[in-house]
């Protein structure tokens, strides 16, 4: 696959959805971490939960002008979601947690909760493009 078709017009889209959902998501994870102490794995849980429905409805309709009306879209689109949320977070946790040892637990959960966000969102492109919403 040629590269400018890899980040064509449909990259920029969801990169525009992405934004409005890191606004959204981010916003209730960072709250519900730093003002009511709900733990890292429900609190960036929520924001893709609530980002994830958000992202659902925008890219399937505004990025990938998906038409398929059918319960498999939607699975593939929680399958997808799924499995990368928990590479991410997996992964961000740990490697943070490395890098940033010297630190206190707060400093390190909330990088790693960047981080893990940078890393779906890479993850989640590629997987909504070819996976949930892919062209028939």
């Amino acid at each position: 696959m040629n590269i400018k078709k890899l980040f064509d017009k449909t990259f920029l889209k969801f990169i525009l959805v992405g934004i409005a959902n890191t606004v959204f998501g981010m916003a209730i994870m960072f709250i519900l971490y730093n003002a009511f102490g709900v733990n890292y794995w429900i609190s960036s849980a929520a924001n893709y939960v609530c980002g994830s429905i958000l992202s659902y409805f925008l890219n399937k309709y505004f990025t990938f002008q998906n038409k398929e009306k059918s319960l498999a879209v939607i699975v593939r689109f929680v399958v997808n979601i799924t499995i990368c949320y928990f590479i991410a977070y997996g992964v961000a946790k740990p490697f943070v947690r490395f890098i940033f040892s010297g630190a206190g637990t707060k400093i390190q959960d909330n990088m790693a909760m960047l981080a893990g966000a940078g890393l779906f969102m890479i993850l989640n492109y590629f997987g909504q493009r070819f996976f949930a919403f892919k062209e028939k």
